[in-house]
């Protein structure tokens, strides 16, 4: 966007008259009747149009030097953020028996444009995904006769029942996902890899067929179910869980004669994972084994009697599905896991992002001038990608290079890239080499767009310009951020002077995470000398920032960072931090608070509103962001909560007659609410804690209540090991008419 023209005085020769007008009867009261033509008027005249001009200079001027000081500091516009997200191919039904490999930027159409980000290799098949699913309580009185019935044809001691249960399916599709190490009898997650129908069975496995340019790679999306970390968890590097989680394929190896409930597994190569080990959403890509060493269970109990039980994948019941089978894929824990939280996984996915892409388009032709400037055909551009070439003779076209021209030599075939605004400016030929006279301009590559725009939810992408594919978009794109204001410019560029992208005092290191591309905070705290996992002070060389995200309603929760927040603002803040210098960065320890009021309403307010404004002021007065807080800036990092204080803030409440009585609680170990006891009763906050008022009870009367009954929180259950029973299969009694 061009930057608007400022007046830093509108007034107009006119104005500038009438205002010398005005003032004659306070200065010269003896001219009694001022007319055009008289020489005093002239006079006015002439000094009007004096100030008319110097005004003039003076709204121009700085325009002229904010302008001329940005170019010379290289400070441009940050351009807007491409969203970003997966989708699923398929291959239309009939269409395809081989594997087909769809280009990178292959256009998605939508309501906003999208392009492939990668390659991929789409395979005729289809994945669902399904778990060996704990029976709720209602389901184990059913199953209870069937799993001893099983027990005794299996001649086992103890089993585990369970239910095949499809996942991330549209008609089923959990918006929380699951916890695969929690919520399933054997910690993994099962593909089904499915042919089109029956008969393509076979043709489908052979597309595993590696070729000429090595083995067949398959990919697998997945979108982690994003928690908040604990206080003292430390996200510097993702958790390590490409040690303790696998993929895996049923072999057809045999290690046992007959038949039985354990099988091997073939350990399938992860040839590249931007999952970051399962803490972020992206994409797994897995080497896919020749089709001869992979198994298919018999998923027919009619075929083999163990079919779903112990470690085979789970039993399908549905016979037409099942006829589609080709094999499965497995991710199992190597070791028992605390927890991996899914929210969608799926095969044949790509990621995506909202740019477009142009190649090899001539945008100019060069005029043999100094400092030349050049419009590209976009904004927002993305630098990693673009490539420019300029034409020079006797050579054909030769690439240039984003560079500072500050420090370029006259021979460099060096640009600058302003990728806010789409516009490249070349050398002077002291700094910068000059383009020939008349030589042509070419884009090699160049990618652009972005904004909030792209953010849209899951099923609103239709097709992909890819002949005989399928798109299913199962997760919603994220991440799209407009590009930045003149406003945020003018804040920002200040602050970028003052600490020049090095993180030094304690100033800079909030300013700069507040600058962090792609994450909206809306407050930021610098703890010096403070370890967050011992929760100690006073130790020298360490800094922990604490980042609380934006929102906007004063309920609880609190604003929480979670896991890709905290570890964006840290991997912007690492670069630019001083070598021995320890980071942490942390979101904050809530404590909780509940609160019990007895007030007296005044006659005529009506007493339900009354009640509900002391529930609001009292949310919004201890709210941990604008306007919370004495200073109206977020309450106070280790500020301790007073219940004087609180009445003061009900007592200003239009309708309140009186504050009665006021009881502070807190909770206990136990999930339970504790009141605090006292003369002065007070919720005490260390310097890293910030109040979360969970609850506020307000009655109409002289005492407020002694307890509290809400339970917040919720234990974590503890089962026993599943892997020392057998999982079987339990389902209802199926109609086969």
């Amino acid at each position: 966007m061009p930057i608007p023209r400022y007046e830093l005085d509108d007034r107009n020769f006119q104005d500038l008259v009438q205002e010398m007008i005005a003032r004659i009867p306070a200065h010269t009261p003896e001219w009694t009747n001022p007319q055009e033509g008289d020489p005093g008027h002239t006079i006015i005249d002439l000094f009007a149009w004096l100030a008319d001009t110097l005004l003039y200079r003076v709204n121009l001027i700085p325009e002229r030097q904010r302008l001329e000081f940005l170019r010379l500091l290289n400070i441009p516009m940050q351009p807007a953020i491409a969203a970003t997200g997966l989708v699923v191919l398929e291959p239309v039904k009939g269409k395809y028996n081989h594997s087909v490999n769809v280009p990178l930027h292959t256009a998605i159409k939508g309501p906003v444009s999208f392009e492939t980000s990668e390659e991929i290799t789409v395979f005729p098949i289809t994945g669902k995904v399904y778990i060996k699913r704990r029976p709720t309580e209602a389901e184990k009185k059913i199953f209870a006769e069937i799993q001893l019935h099983l027990e005794g044809i299996y001649d086992i001691d103890q089993s585990e029942p369970y239910v095949t249960t499809p996942m991330f399916q549209e008609a089923v599709n959990d918006p929380d996902g699951i916890d695969v190490s929690r919520e399933t009898i054997d910690q993994s997650l099962w593909i089904a890899i499915l042919a089109p129908d029956a008969a393509s069975v076979e043709t489908a496995k052979n597309s595993f067929h590696s070729n000429e340019y090595g083995e067949k790679i398959i990919n697998i999306g997945f979108a982690p179910r994003l928690s908040v970390p604990n206080f003292d968890e430390d996200i510097s590097e993702p958790v390590n869980n490409k040690e303790i989680w696998q993929w895996e394929m049923p072999s057809a190896r045999t290690d046992k004669d007959g038949i039985s409930f354990e099988i091997p597994y073939l350990n399938l190569k992860v040839v590249s994972d931007s999952t970051k080990c399962f803490t972020g959403q992206g994409i797994v890509k897995l080497a896919l084994p020749s089709p001869d060493r992979i198994a298919l269970p018999d998923n027919s109990v009619d075929i083999n009697i163990f079919a779903g039980t112990g470690n085979l994948p789970p039993r399908i019941d549905n016979e037409e599905e099942a006829g589609r089978l080709v094999t499965w894929i497995r991710l199992s824990p190597k070791q028992l896991s605390e927890t991996l939280p899914v929210r969608w996984l799926g095969v044949n996915a790509v990621s995506i992002d909202q740019r477009k892409t142009i190649q090899n388009v001539v945008v100019a032709a060069a005029s043999g001038a100094a400092d030349l400037q050049v419009q590209l055909p976009g904004s927002s551009v993305d630098p990693d990608s673009f490539e420019l070439q300029v034409e020079e003779i006797g050579t054909g076209y030769q690439r240039w290079y984003n560079r500072q021209l500050l420090s370029a030599d006259r021979n460099d075939r060096f640009y600058e890239l302003d990728a806010e605004a789409g516009i490249i400016k070349f050398g002077d030929g002291v700094r910068g080499k000059i383009p020939e006279a008349n030589s042509r301009i070419r884009i090699q590559t160049m990618r652009y767009g972005g904004g909030k725009s792209g953010n849209i939810s899951q099923r609103n992408l239709s097709s992909i310009s890819f002949p005989h594919l399928k798109l299913v978009q199962p997760l919603e794109t994220s991440g799209g951020v407009e590009a930045e204001t003149l406003s945020n410019a003018e804040k920002r560029i200040p602050r970028v002077l003052k600490h020049c992208h090095r993180a030094v005092t304690r100033d800079d290191y909030a300013s700069i995470a507040m600058d962090t591309p792609g994450v909206e905070l809306a407050r930021v705290e610098v703890l010096p000398r403070f370890k967050p996992q011992q929760r100690m002070e006073d130790l020298p060389g360490i800094i922990s920032v604490m980042v609380l995200p934006k929102k906007s309603e004063f309920m609880p929760p609190n604003p929480k960072p979670d896991r890709n927040i905290l570890s964006r603002v840290y991997a912007y803040l690492e670069e630019r931090r001083p070598i021995g210098v320890e980071l942490y960065v942390i979101g904050t320890e809530y404590i909780s608070l509940g609160l019990s009021v007895a007030v007296s309403i005044r006659d005529g307010f009506p007493r339900q509103q009354v009640m509900q404004d002391v529930q609001n002021s009292l949310r919004e007065f201890l709210w941990s962001l604008t306007p919370g807080g004495h200073q109206q800036t977020g309450w106070q990092l280790g500020r301790s909560v007073i219940d004087h204080e609180l009445e003061v803030v009900i007592a200003r409440v239009k309708g309140i007659l009186t504050v009665n009585d006021i009881n502070m609680f807190k909770l206990n170990e136990l999930k339970k609410w504790e009141m605090l006891q006292g003369n002065v009763r007070s919720l005490n906050l260390e310097s890293w804690q910030l109040p979360e008022l969970l609850t506020v009870v307000v009655t109409d009367g002289d005492n407020a209540q002694t307890a509290l009954y809400d339970e917040y929180g919720s234990g974590d259950e503890t089962g026993d090991d599943s892997r020392k029973k057998i999982p079987i299969p339990v389902v209802p009694e199926i109609c086969r008419c």
